[in-house]
């Protein structure tokens, strides 16, 4: 395995843990950011993952983590963008806030960090070195109750484009667009039922189905500007 580690950015949990966690099975050095401290942190970093806060709502705090980042290790072997916000749109006089704030988290973290982080792509050692966005599969369709997130991911999606063109053929830059993957604490029998008949594979199927996309980008050196759809075929109901 590579001696450079591997960027999860909102590692601490769901999603972003499994993947540290798997990634960790699997021999890889990994760095988290993490928006709160919360108790799961403590069982990664006796594993020896490298745990940096970061407040990705402004773009000061997106530059402070990544002085930190830099502070913290010389080199990368992968960066995934898995930080979110699940905010769902509001009629009220915050709206324009919270727009601004899926767009920092979303897009303005994934691009400063790719710009501002290359050299410490371009530092490993290791014949393959990827940028992975998380982005969703709302953004083939919009969403009624989410319209500013799933505008926020499209461009997180878009980004993808533009950074595979620019850092091929050294750099290889791809995305994951999930659907339901995991349930969320409190949801109930109904909703999960709701849910499962969303896709042609009615399951919900956990974090692993995302590593083993995540697993596969790492280890193809022929594969960039893909977006690899992890949604259980909702494009056929």
């Amino acid at each position: 395995m590579s001696a450079s580690p591997i960027l999860i950015t909102g590692g601490a949990q769901r999603l972003g843990r499994h993947c540290a966690e798997r990634l960790l099975d699997d021999g890889h050095s990994v760095i988290i950011s993490y928006r709160r401290e919360r108790p799961e942190l403590e069982t990664l970093r006796e594993r020896g993952v490298v745990t940096l806060a970061a407040d990705f709502s402004s773009e000061a705090g997106i530059l402070d983590f990544i002085a930190r980042l830099r502070a913290a290790t010389p080199s990368l072997r992968a960066i995934i963008h898995n930080a979110s916000d699940w905010a769902p749109d509001s009629q009220e006089a915050d709206a324009g806030a919270t727009f601004e704030r899926l767009f920092r988290v979303h897009m303005q973290a994934p691009y400063l960090i790719n710009l501002q982080c290359r050299d410490l792509l371009d530092a490993c050692t290791e014949p393959q070195r990827d940028i992975v966005h998380i982005t969703d599969y709302v953004v083939q369709k919009g969403s009624k109750k989410h319209a500013a997130y799933a505008a926020t991911k499209a461009g997180l999606d878009n980004l993808t484009l533009s950074f595979a063109a620019l850092y091929a053929p050294t750099i290889q830059v791809n995305a994951i667009a999930p659907a339901l993957i995991m349930l969320n604490e409190g949801d109930d029998e109904a909703y999960a039922e709701k849910a499962k008949a969303k896709s042609a594979m009615q399951m919900i199927p956990g974090p692993g189905v995302v590593y083993q996309s995540l697993r596969y980008l790492l280890d193809n050196r022929y594969v960039t500007g893909a977006t690899l759809p992890v949604d259980g075929g909702r494009h056929l109901r």
